[in-house]
């Protein structure tokens, strides 16, 4: 009997069974590939794709809840000044507007929309020995959709500047040694993401928001004391950090997607996070509930309130703490060691998904008091923690990536420039000076202070 020749089946074609062949081994190895190549990329673009949409949508969503200006007076001695009133006129001259500052020297003026305004505050009802500085009583401002605009009077009371520029640079100097502990209490996290998993994070300043808005709900609206509220927002932004490396980070990993596909997902989170952030929480400015109307102690050569006290306190032991972990705890060694050969310390025997995802943790519970601690300085707000982002990067690229020393002293240096800088350059554009270092040192020693050259190659 002849046998009619076997004819093969085109790919989804079905045979006499009623089955569906499988394609070819090689066939599904390049379909496979085609996919796992293709997926990240596509969730990246995605991603990115929708955090730019909600970064054009949002304003006018959360513009909804209308427009105001707001302010704080107060000076280092005299702490909050209360009783003063504030008028808003619109361009034209009409007044809008006019209220006196509370007890804890704030006032908010709510506006009838965007456009220009004038303010002006009542010079006379200043207490003794207060005066007003550059600028006058007035200040002429332009209030966006949804904005709430903050408003700066500069007053005087000789406790800075007065005794000479030895005095002021004294000042400025340990206000520097504040902020730029706060920015390595941020940074940290930062570097430490960056030596473990290459990752350029730049929705870690989201974190720092909104670990600082949590506390501020808890403290505020929950009634808890900031203190309680700042160790539970601190649990808090550790799951918010794991579950950012569960969900988001983990999975792209695991399909090898590259860096700068993970660099474009970052960046589209970062704006999906900041705009989220601004509908639910709002434009506005909000203090803590506690520890705001306090008078600045005079050390002689500067003066600090008790919680710029406090802040360069927690910040010293929080850092020492970290530091005794990375050098004595057996997660901390493994950290450094995931940070300078992934490859060779997982042959090694670590486990290098539990260290990253400790890393993550960690970082999310730093960049949280790092959002107390500034929200308590600057008040909370729904940008806060991208204002701080430029900073970060400065102060972990200064000191050498991926190392945690080299955040806190990049950090340290940044903090301390960008605030003596004002000696020179005006206030507004101290962060500038930051920028400026950064630039020059990359120049001198790419791989920053305390990098390697290897790291950078």
């Amino acid at each position: 009997m002849t046998h009619a020749p076997h004819r093969a089946h085109r790919h989804g074609e079905r045979s006499n069974t009623g089955e569906v062949p499988a394609p070819s081994t090689a066939g599904g190895r390049r379909l496979d590939r085609w996919r796992s190549g293709r997926r990240p990329l596509v969730l990246a673009l995605l991603v990115a794709t929708f955090g730019m949409l909600l970064a054009l949508v949002a304003p006018g969503i959360a513009g909804a809840e209308g427009e105001r200006l707001v302010g704080t007076l107060q000076t280092s001695r005299s702490g909050p000044i209360e009783g003063v009133e504030v008028t808003v006129e619109t361009a034209a001259g009409d007044e809008v507007d006019s209220v006196e500052t509370d007890e804890d020297g704030r006032f908010a003026i709510d506006l009838p929309g965007a456009g220009d305004y004038t303010i002006s505050l009542d010079a006379e009802a200043l207490p003794d020995g207060v005066e007003l500085g550059g600028g006058g009583d007035t200040r002429t401002v332009t209030v966006d959709n949804g904005r709430s605009q903050p408003v700066n009077f500069g007053l005087q009371d000789g406790s800075s500047g007065g005794g000479g520029s030895t005095i002021r640079a004294v000042q400025l100097l340990v206000d520097g040694l504040r902020f730029g502990l706060l920015i390595a209490v941020c940074a940290v996290g930062l570097s430490l993401i960056f030596g473990t998993t290459g990752l350029t994070n730049f929705a870690h300043g989201e974190l720092v928001t909104i670990g600082a808005i949590i506390a501020w709900y808890i403290n505020v609206r929950g009634g808890v004391p900031l203190i309680p509220a700042t160790i539970i927002a601190m649990v808090a932004g550790a799951a918010v950090g794991a579950l950012n490396e569960l969900g988001i980070w983990r999975p792209l990993r695991r399909r090898g997607t590259g860096l700068i596909a993970a660099l474009v997902v970052s960046i589209g989170l970062s704006l999906l996070l900041r705009y989220l952030i601004q509908i639910v929480y709002g434009g506005f400015s909000n203090p803590y509930g506690d520890f705001q109307s306090q008078r600045a102690v005079d050390y002689g050569a500067f003066t600090l309130t008790n919680r710029s006290l406090a802040s360069i306190v927690i910040s010293v032991v929080v850092l020492v703490l970290v530091a005794l972990m990375l050098q004595r705890t057996k997660i901390g060694k493994a950290m450094r060691a995931v940070a300078d050969n992934r490859d060779l310390a997982a042959s090694s025997g670590i486990d290098v998904n539990r260290v990253i995802l400790v890393v993550w943790m960690m970082g999310g519970a730093l960049a949280t008091l790092g959002g107390v601690l500034l929200g308590l300085s600057d008040q909370v707000q729904w940008d806060m923690g991208f204002r701080l982002l430029l900073l970060m990067f400065a102060g972990v690229t200064l000191g050498g990536l991926g190392t945690a020393y080299g955040a806190l002293v990049g950090s340290v240096i940044v903090g301390v420039f960008v605030q003596m800088s004002t000696l020179v350059i005006p206030d507004d554009m101290k962060y500038v000076g930051g920028l400026l270092l950064l630039i020059v040192i990359l120049v001198i020693r790419p791989q920053g202070i305390l990098g390697s050259r290897a790291r950078i190659g």
